[in-house]
């Protein structure tokens, strides 16, 4: 839609990933034609880490240097995260701090993940 400014695409990959910066690229390039909202999220998961949740850190990388070398279009990241590492199956000895559904990071490297991005947008502000 046009009239909100708080719409945005969500890439998160399908048959390929589609997170760097060609992929985003040619996104904007279609909103544009389109006249419409160019804000992206990117989705460090799913099809984007190839459903690998250790590949997010890869992910990010390329983000953040996108929002580093003064991409504005990146508004919003998904990180699937949780206190623990990995995930389970419903039973009787759930453990506490891990997902039962998709595999997630761990907190401590969800934290390093957030504070590369924060450390790309402060570069982005100089950059410009």
């Amino acid at each position: 839609t046009s009239g909100n400014d708080d719409t945005h695409i969500i890439l998160r990959g399908g048959e390929k990933p589609n997170y760097e910066p060609s992929d985003v690229e040619a996104c904007v390039s279609k909103l544009r034609d389109e006249k419409t909202n160019m804000n992206l999220m990117i989705d460090f998961s799913h099809g984007n880490s190839r459903k690998n949740h250790e590949n997010q850190k890869i992910v990010c990388k390329s983000v953040a240097e996108q929002i580093e070398k003064g991409n504005k279009y990146i508004v919003g990241v998904m990180i699937e995260s949780h206190l623990k590492e990995g995930n389970q199956k419903i039973s009787d000895n759930l453990e506490y701090g891990k997902s039962i559904t998709d595999s997630c990071i761990c907190w401590e490297e969800t934290k390093e993940l957030i504070m590369e991005l924060a450390e790309s947008v402060k570069k982005r502000r100089n950059f410009g």
